[in-house]
């Protein structure tokens, strides 16, 4: 544990220009623990503001080569670029995206484009929260525009890609059964559509598919539909316009404001409910626990009751270690 004091000098040197500083302390925010959360306190001072996009998909859908030609497109456009690579189904190894970082290698020493691949090694509130907190250490060392891509479209995926601004979700002619089956979460989540690989077969009756598919499941949303071929960087610009489109009618409508709200809100639940099952953890572990547990087994207390009581002591026991500290009672708005 590095400690508060190290962890706020860290987030000085990221904040100051050092590229290994942010990606030490992306490291910090997927290992969690006390760290973790004293990042979130050292950043809070930081002001920056950035925007991030989404990009979701089935495995083969091109997501890396698509992310790295946006890239490409936007930096035509005068945008400085970070993009986050999530994998929540390798925590130790990473090996899916650390694969895929070969699409990116054209970026690779760039000094407006910033890449790291990561997974959640123990945050508290999951993946979706450990990438949130790397949002946040890009956001305060200057980068205005952050792409976050996951590899799939499992709920760890979705939640992930969900916690963006815009969230572009990438599919090929013929769909897939994997997108098929997350039809109603992507639906959802959708804020455009990418039809990528749109030069092979099958790409009129996919736009038709899929027009249908938001005209049942998300008529009020409509999101876009753009079609691309990123090997040859072609609807790129048309993907560009889709996305500036997209934040500028949220912006106006309220939308954007709400949904990070929403998100603040979601995030507070998180991590929470994370603290309060450790807690309760600690709680079943100890004497108190043990002696409840024994009286459900011999059936002198029945399992509400005694949830009732576990619950009332969890609470009682974080208040007096609240009033130990000289907590106040009420925070002041």
């Amino acid at each position: 544990m590095a400690g508060h004091d190290a962890v706020a000098a860290l987030v000085a040197e990221a904040v100051g220009g050092s590229r290994s500083a942010v990606a030490r302390l992306i490291s910090t925010a997927e290992r969690g623990g006390d760290d973790a959360a004293a990042l979130e306190a050292a950043l809070l001072p930081c002001h920056g503001e950035s925007y991030s996009v989404g990009i979701t998909g089935a495995p083969g859908a091109g997501k890396s080569t698509l992310a790295s030609a946006l890239t490409t497109e936007l930096q035509a456009g005068g945008e400085r670029v970070a993009l986050l690579a999530v994998d929540p189904s390798s925590p130790l190894t990473r090996g899916a995206i650390l694969g895929d970082r070969v699409r990116l290698q054209p970026h690779l020493g760039n000094p407006d484009v910033f890449i790291r691949s990561m997974a959640s090694r123990g945050h508290l509130g999951g993946l979706a929260m450990a990438t949130c907190t790397a949002r946040r250490v890009l956001e305060a060392c200057g980068w205005p525009l952050v792409l976050i891509e996951t590899v799939g479209v499992g709920q760890a995926e979705l939640d992930v890609a969900g916690a963006t601004d815009t969230v572009l979700v990438v599919l090929n002619p013929g769909w897939g059964d994997e997108m098929q089956a997350n039809k109603a979460g992507l639906m959802e989540i959708a804020d455009i559509f990418v039809i990528n690989k749109a030069d092979r077969a099958g790409l009129e009756a996919t736009r038709r598919d899929l027009e249908a598919a938001i005209a049942a499941n998300a008529p009020a949303r409509r999101p876009a539909i753009v079609e691309t071929v990123a090997t040859e960087g072609t609807g790129l610009d048309a993907l560009r316009a889709a996305i500036a489109a997209h934040r500028e009618q949220a912006t106006a409508s309220g939308e954007l404001a709400q949904r990070r709200r929403a998100r603040a809100v979601t995030e507070l639940r998180d991590l929470a409910r994370a603290r309060l099952e450790l807690a309760l953890d600690g709680q079943l572990a100890g004497p108190a626990g043990e002696a409840l547990a024994g009286a459900v087994t011999r059936r002198e207390l029945d399992i509400d009751s005694a949830a009732r009581r576990l619950v009332a002591d969890l609470l009682n026991s974080d208040s007096q270690r609240g009033a130990s500290r000289g907590d106040p009672e009420q925070d002041t708005p």
